[in-house]
């Protein structure tokens, strides 16, 4: 069972140790307005995450509208939760797990907390984002959720594309679940949203890779869906 807030303050804890510290300084040094905006915000993104990762049906999986595959890829950076909801919806298909973490990119604590409170789904293949072992044309489905954001190079970006592209059978499709950098991504996560990517910048990407956005969905506000081939 996925645990969305739950595990955002297991793998983030720092964060919000830092943020009680601020917070009793400043309730210290009597500035009640700043610390009200602080906790405003904690409550807010919070809030969001628990909406997106545990009331909504990201999880479910149902909105993935896309052709049945007898093969499908999951592409993770790092941490996976959705191989065995992958194995549930398509118990007919094959799945291959493939990982392109690399500690010395990816240097975030809360992905290595989160590799070592999970582990990796089993049969699950490292790779790096230049190099992916699947032959031309033999993958009907391809999942990326929540992961190719951590592609922060946008050359290493659009060539992670185009040879996911390439794997592609000629109906097969892509599906990239992101956070978007646009306005209720601020509202939510305050500067957290830098992190994320706008949407003309993934369509730069995918255009660049000679992909096609046959759909693009609204999971929530915050969360966008595209259906590529």
């Amino acid at each position: 069972m996925v645990k969305g807030v739950t595990n955002i303050i297991r793998f983030n804890w720092h964060f919000y140790v830092i943020a009680i510290v601020c917070i009793t300084g400043l309730i210290l040094i009597h500035q009640p307005v700043i610390v009200g905006l602080i906790v405003l915000s904690i409550v807010v993104s919070l809030g969001v995450s628990w909406y997106v990762y545990d009331y909504s049906d990201l999880y479910t999986l149902n909105w993935m509208d896309v052709r049945a595959p007898a093969r499908v890829v999951n592409i993770n950076a790092g941490f996976d939760e959705t191989s065995v909801l992958l194995v549930a919806k398509y118990p007919d298909a094959t799945l291959t797990v493939l990982d392109f973490y690399d500690p010395v990119k990816h240097t975030a604590v809360s992905i290595a907390r989160a590799r070592k409170a999970y582990g990796a789904y089993p049969g699950t293949i490292t790779i790096s984002t230049s190099t992916i072992p699947l032959q031309p044309s033999s993958v009907d489905l391809i999942v990326l959720m929540l992961a190719a954001h951590e592609i922060r190079d946008h050359s290493e970006r659009e060539f992670f594309f185009k040879q996911v592209k390439k794997c592609l059978t000629d109906n097969g499709q892509i599906v990239v679940l992101e956070h978007l950098r646009d306005l209720p991504n601020f509202l939510a996560y305050n500067i957290g949203f830098f992190h994320f990517f706008s949407g003309k910048t993934w369509m730069r990407t995918f255009n660049a890779a000679g992909l096609e956005v046959v759909k693009e969905l609204k999971l929530t506000p915050f969360l966008s869906a595209f259906i590529l081939q």
